[in-house]
């Protein structure tokens, strides 16, 4: 596959600050606190030093002194317990004083393993605001270390310890939501909810952020994570909440409710999403490790379903920044095919090696086809195919042809939430020569990649969305050109034959004539397997999807797209 670039997913991180509050359950450890705490200054005594990972007997005990300071509301000697006083002193007063917590109770569970440092426990909050208490319980979780210094075994402070949403720089807050609640519907007036397609948590968030108040709801009085980059000014939803809310799609992590006091009255916000699909592409996410895919409507570009295997977490389906591997292929050879570099059933060299800019790059299993055309190429997914065209070609005309005619690289979707709208750099030399298959500096994600074969399908860039543009008035992405009539008909062709009788047979077998597909492998620096993408279309559904470390498109990601198609409305 020839030399790659690392492929980096663009990460979060999840902060946290949060306070101390009331009442004892864990008996008999009350003294140990104070006991372990010592003089705190981190210095040795000259006495002999306690190195290795902590026992069991000290993550038992300093754990369980940790958790009856912070349930006593002693925050100074829960903050001494950790390896941070500053920022644990800081986060357990907020999560008394912002977050409302009058009392709770904490309760340690039991390590994975003996040895382990991690422990679980659970949180049984009471919040106390306007006259009113109301219980919140949740899970949290964490971990001991040995300070080198001393040797004292202290807990390893980070914000999620408060609670497992908050990273750093976010914080718990308890008043009035700064944006009402909405009721998010699918196209066809039937409830979306997290509970139900597990993969629109964030999701909904996101859109409740951004149209929360053009759908005319009440906002109510909420415990809620406010995230480090909204810069709410205050607990009661003051203007720097409001700007937050101004942005043209939301922040990349938007804010979360954790429990509602007083609810509020929802908007209702009507969506693109398809609930049958929804549901089918939760199914095939859940089924798999790192699996992320996008379906959409490549006739109006609106997105009918969107699930990761990881629904809490990342969005990878819509925030990814992964190499696309041989998917990219679509791309250039749209560009190939314009600069008549290429044609259809023209012969093409497809040899075992070809080296480029100081780089030998070969095909998967060095497999060559000798007198072969660009059809049997694209369909086998040859690179040397590719790279041979390398110096017929300028710096930017891939990223020229990404950006002009896919519409990708411009920074400038507004689908109504966070999303990475791609990236092809301007590369030279070898990076240039990878980049046209799909490695190198091009960043893909799978709406990307779905809005790739919406648009080989249409024949025109229609920027996927998720809400209509006619709520809030918003213009929609376009492209600066479309692709000729005849170089979309000989892309749809290629896409044909490779679901026909290409890498994408497979997955793609008996779907019809009005079908498509590009499968691709990505390599990335440090993994044993290749992540796996594989984009296509069928009719008015266009659908991608990548299954990170897991091998070959085909085999990996195309089972999961196969089943959109099937499905698809």
């Amino acid at each position: 596959m020839g030399k790659r670039r690392r492929a980096t997913e663009r990460k979060k991180a999840h902060p946290a600050v949060l306070g101390g509050a009331a009442v004892a359950i864990v008996c008999g450890v009350g003294v140990a606190a104070y006991a372990l705490s010592g003089g705190g200054d981190g210095k040795s005594d000259g006495k002999t030093v306690a190195t290795g990972p902590p026992t069991a007997a000290e993550v038992r005990t300093t754990t369980r002194a940790f958790l009856t300071a912070w349930e006593k509301g002693d925050v100074a000697a829960a903050a001494a317990l950790t390896d941070d006083r500053k920022a644990a002193r800081a986060a357990l007063t907020a999560y008394r004083e912002e977050a409302k917590v009058s009392a709770v109770r904490l309760k340690p569970g039991k390590p994975a393993t003996r040895k382990s440092p991690k422990v679980p426990f659970k949180a049984a909050a009471t919040i106390s605001y306007g006259g009113k208490d109301k219980g919140y319980a949740y899970d949290s979780a964490l971990s001991v270390a040995r300070r080198a210094a001393d040797g004292r075994v202290l807990v390893s402070w980070q914000p999620s310890v408060v609670h497992p949403e908050l990273r750093d720089g976010d914080r718990l807050v308890t008043g009035a939501a700064g944006v009402p609640p909405i009721k998010a519907v699918d196209r066809d007036g039937g409830p979306l909810t997290a509970a139900k397609y597990p993969s629109l948590g964030t999701v909904l968030d996101g859109l409740r952020e951004k149209f929360g108040k053009e759908a005319g709801g009440k906002a109510g009085v909420e415990l809620r994570v406010v995230r480090a980059d909204a810069k709410a000014d205050d607990a009661k939803g003051g203007k720097g909440a409001k700007d937050a809310t101004k942005k043209s799609d939301a922040k990349d992590t938007p804010d979360k409710t954790l429990l509602a006091l007083s609810p509020g009255t929802p908007g209702t916000l009507k969506t693109t999403i398809s609930a049958r699909t929804q549901a089918a592409a939760e199914k095939q996410t859940a089924k798999r490790k790192q699996a992320s895919v996008v379906v959409v409507k490549p006739s109006t570009g609106e997105i009918l379903a969107v699930a990761n295997s990881n629904p809490g977490g990342f969005n990878t389906a819509f925030q990814g920044s992964l190499a696309p591997g041989s998917t990219m292929k679509v791309i250039t050879s749209s560009m190939l095919l314009e600069k008549r570099l290429a044609g259809v059933d023209k012969k093409h060299p497809c040899p075992k090696y070809k080296a480029y800019g100081g780089w030998k790059f070969q095909n998967d299993n060095k497999f060559q086809i000798k007198g072969g055309t660009f059809r049997a190429s694209f369909a086998r997914s040859c690179n040397t195919a590719f790279i041979t065209q390398a110096e017929k070609l300028s710096n930017d005309d891939l990223t020229k042809q990404a950006q002009d005619v896919f519409g990708l690289g411009r920074d400038n979707w507004s689908i109504g939430v966070s999303s990475f709208d791609g990236a092809v750099p301007v590369q030279s030399h070898a990076q240039m020569a990878a980049s046209l298959i799909g490695q190198g500096g091009v960043r893909m994600n799978p709406l990307n990649m779905a809005s790739v074969a919406a648009t080989v399908k249409s024949g025109t860039f229609r920027q996927p969305y998720l809400v209509s543009p006619e709520l809030d008035d918003r213009q929609l992405a376009t492209a600066p050109r479309k692709m000729s009539g005849k170089t979309a008909s000989a892309l749809r062709d290629l896409m044909h034959y490779t679901g026909v009788s290409g890498t994408a047979a497979k997955p793609m077998a008996g779907l019809g004539a009005d079908s498509g597909a590009k499968t691709g492998s990505a390599e990335v620096d440090g993994q044993k397997k290749p992540n796996g993408w594989f984009t296509a279309y069928r009719g008015d559904v266009a659908a991608a999807a990548v299954v990170q470390a897991a091998g070959h498109g085909g085999e990996t990601a195309g089972p999961v797209v196969r089943e959109m198609l099937l499905v698809g409305k």
